[in-house]
């Protein structure tokens, strides 16, 4: 019988968001706010969901220093905050970065080759059994989709778990789209997910979502996966490869995505964000 406890989550972050420029020439991305907390740090947020999770490992890239700064511990300014009784501002910072107990180690990708790349990137950091992908990008709220995908994940039905959306004939192309061959409600079963269909060749409607179980000899086959789509080592080649191996299923997942890679996406998710925080608040002022 295999094993189900997911001990490491793999964050990709070394890519430089050049689709929000010029806000991310300084500021990473990933630090950018959704309302009133950095993007990262719902991802850390969802990796400490998951049951038995010991360590991260963020794959980055050595421009954006300042990424890793965000794990750093800051005591006097802990200190002085709590000396100014601004007491929710020192709970907000001592709550950022990892959660305890959880291991974080850095790895670095020098050049874009493409996902499959960057999670390969970080094949020496991990530790035994399967591994979580999670894209800070796809932000996904108000539920953590991890923390749902390793509940229903279940390694001896299939070896692999990708987060599945249904989308529009026209967005399709846009994604990864799933080769179902059943569902059972939530969950797929997959032939394998083909990158980037071009317009009218979609095996099905329901969208790669960025959030991934993945079995150990991932790494393997990614080493030996040929560029594909945009001359980049992509990892939805890699896992249809491993299919006949493991198995494939795709999770719908109950909360909603955002793609945070977007001016758009970044600000519907901040907007939603805040509703979710005020309107409760200004209903029971009322």
């Amino acid at each position: 019988m295999g094993s189900a406890t997911i001990r490491t989550a793999i964050l990709p972050v070394a890519g430089l968001g050049t689709r929000l420029l010029p806000a991310t020439k300084t500021v990473p991305k990933e630090l950018l706010p959704v309302y009133d907390t950095p993007l990262l740090q719902f991802a850390l947020q969802e990796a400490a969901s998951i049951p038995g999770i010991e360590r991260l490992v963020v794959v980055t890239h050595e421009s954006k220093k300042a990424l890793e700064q965000y794990f750093d511990h800051d005591p006097a300014l802990l200190r002085k905050l709590r000396r100014q009784k601004k007491h929710a501002l020192a709970n907000c910072l001592q709550q950022t970065g990892a959660a305890e107990g959880v291991e974080t180690r850095f790895a670095y990708q020098d050049e874009a080759r493409g996902l499959g790349h960057a999670v390969l990137c970080a094949a020496r950091d991990v530790a035994e059994g399967p591994v979580a992908v999670i894209l800070p990008d796809d932000l996904v709220l108000p539920t953590s989709c991890m923390a749902e995908m390793a509940q229903a994940y279940d390694p001896d039905r299939a070896g692999m778990m990708v987060a599945a959306m249904k989308v529009a004939p026209a967005e399709i192309g846009k994604y990864g789209a799933f080769d179902v061959l059943a569902q059972d409600g939530a969950v797929l079963t997959a032939r394998g997910i083909v990158e980037k269909p071009a317009a009218g060749t979609a095996p099905s409607l329901f969208a790669a979502v960025g959030r991934y179980i993945l079995p150990p000899d991932i790494f393997d086959q990614l080493a030996r996966t040929a560029p594909g789509h945009q001359g980049e080592i992509q990892l939805t080649d890699a896992i249809s490869a491993l299919v006949p191996a493991h198995g494939l299923e795709g999770l719908r997942f109950s909360g909603q995505r955002f793609d945070c890679g977007t001016h758009e996406g970044l600000l519907a998710a901040g907007l939603w964000r805040r509703d979710d925080l005020l309107l409760p608040a200004a209903i029971a002022a009322q």
